[in-house]
């Protein structure tokens, strides 16, 4: 039998390695036959830097990279694959239940399902012991026409993965890149189910639930009232949460989310309707408080770490806060990126009786960032773009899709960066929300969502020709084309004049008059 050559590195950035096996194998195969052990399980491979099945059959001298749970590609086909093993297997034990993607929900994915009868959990562990079973039994995964179209070789692949009962749906959840051998902690998240949820309806309103229906609405000149109609839902909520603030009592306004989440925008929109409801607020920013650079700590990479709480002079804002809050007058600082150094002197505050000050900053929800301030004195927002668009009934669009494409955007307007240098900064953006951002979304007393029903086709004119330009021998190209893989599925907003100049999405786009 002819022999085959190839490079093989058994995870991004590991050594190569010379594997030596009979042509015409698949790459599980020759994985299975010389025995290579990985780290972490395998589902899916690059070959010559493009994303491939594990079924690809590699030619000579080809170089084979091996992609477990921690990368974006691994980890879409697993979940893909997952939730195909999930709809044969209703449509098998339940055909008359109709289970639809929803959203991220309880570090899982949301499905709403509809059924004549009761779907309780009785039902819903049924299905998942009918999916392991098919697990057990490693039966072969045949491709599925849906656009996303690579799985894993065949059920045996599915490890890890469980079903919940969940309200009006149940939650699939699987590893994450931050658990990649096994199951994160199970945490229900309720506010973001009912933010969720009302955004549902929102899109339900604007009869936008799928690419289809927004590809529609653009093909026959409906953005201008998609613009309008989303605009005015938007500005209904922040209105909204200004009274909510006002009836409250409460003065500390804090602001919190994610990356590229509109939170500089958002926060300057809800000062001006706390302004129609009382006196003018006072904005603060906390990056502002950043101890001096030579005394925030070092992290294990050897690089200090500005979104860690301990970066922030916590005992100096607190006491800034007490002193507004009393009546008194505080010096605030401004920090000085390029001296590393607080500066004094440039503005004295002293706020009125009823005056609020609106605060954004990543920690704003964590009670360890103002623990000297009493419960009673503070209202928390989460804000984030929960949309709910989706590509078909089993296909989502990723949350954190939505935002890294906001901040390629963004990043290549204000910082004059390229699409390479935003997907290569993502990974530590990400690792920072998940210790600080989003264990305490739940501590949030509102929610703000964000997001746009279209906005993916107003992205789509600056973002797809920055990701298709990262050339085939560089790292972030398969990320960057399957960036570009999600942008395919919308028409483009060539003409994006409609969106007003105080639109949360002018932060990410330009022409903003606010951020």
């Amino acid at each position: 039998m002819e022999a085959l050559t190839v490079r093989l590195k058994r995870q991004p950035n590991a050594e190569t390695e010379v594997i030596t096996a009979a042509a015409g194998l698949t790459v599980e195969q020759i994985v299975k036959m010389c025995e290579i052990e990985t780290e972490y399980p395998v589902y899916a491979c690059r070959i010559n830097n493009k994303v491939q099945p594990l079924t690809a059959v590699p030619a000579e001298e080809d170089e084979i990279v091996l992609l477990d749970m921690r990368d974006s590609c691994a980890k879409e086909i697993y979940q893909r694959s997952v939730i195909d093993l999930f709809r044969s297997t209703l449509a098998r034990v339940y055909p008359e239940v109709k289970a639809i993607i929803g959203n991220s929900l309880n570090r899982g994915i949301f499905f709403e399902i509809s059924s004549k009868r009761s779907f309780g959990s009785p039902a819903v562990e049924h299905v998942e012991k009918v999916m392991k079973q098919i697990v057990s039994e490693k039966v072969p995964f045949t491709f599925i026409e849906h656009g996303l179209d690579m799985v894993v070789p065949d059920a045996g692949y599915i490890g890890d993965f469980d079903l919940r009962k969940c309200r009006s749906g149940l939650v699939i959840r699987i590893p994450e890149d931050t658990h990649p051998g096994g199951m994160a902690p199970y945490v229900d998240n309720y506010n973001l189910y009912k933010a969720f949820q009302v955004q549902r309806k929102w899109s339900e309103k604007l009869d936008i639930l799928t690419c289809a229906d927004l590809n529609q609405a653009i093909e026959a000149g409906q953005v201008r009232n998609l613009v309008l109609v989303s605009e005015a839902l938007q500005e209904k909520k922040i209105s909204h949460i200004a009274d909510d603030i006002i009836k409250s009592h409460k003065r500390i306004v804090l602001i919190a989310g994610p990356s590229s989440s509109g939170k500089t925008t958002f926060a300057h929109r809800l000062c001006t309707q706390l302004w129609v409801n009382g006196p003018k607020p006072v904005y603060m920013g906390t990056d502002d408080y950043y101890l001096d650079r030579d005394q925030i700590p070092y992290g294990p990479d050897g690089t200090q770490n500005f979104e860690n709480l301990d970066s922030i002079d916590v005992e100096l804002f607190n006491e800034h806060l007490k002193t507004l809050l009393a009546g008194g007058e505080v010096d605030l600082p401004r920090f000085d990126f390029n001296s590393g150094k607080k500066v004094f002197g440039e503005r004295k505050l002293k706020l009125e009786p009823d005056q609020p000050m609106v605060i954004e900053g990543i920690h704003g929800l964590n009670e360890a960032l103002t623990p000297s301030i009493p419960k009673s004195e503070k209202y928390k927002i989460y804000i984030s773009p929960l949309t709910q668009l989706r590509i078909d009934d089993y296909t989502r669009i990723p949350l954190t899709d939505t935002r890294k494409l906001r901040r390629i955007v963004r990043d290549a307007k204000k910082r004059g960066w390229d699409a390479r240098q935003t997907i290569e900064a993502w990974p530590k953006v990400r690792a920072g929300e998940d210790i600080n951002i989003f264990p305490y979304s739940d501590e949030a007393d509102n929610i703000f969502n964000s997001a746009f029903v279209y906005e993916l086709a107003a992205l789509k004119k600056d973002a797809l020709p920055m990701l298709t330009s990262i050339p085939e021998d560089d790292e972030y190209y398969t990320e960057a084309q399957r960036l570009a893989r999600l942008l395919s599925h919308v028409a483009t907003i060539e003409d994006d004049h409609y969106i007003p100049n105080n639109s949360i999405l002018r932060e990410f786009i330009g022409g903003s008059i606010i951020a």
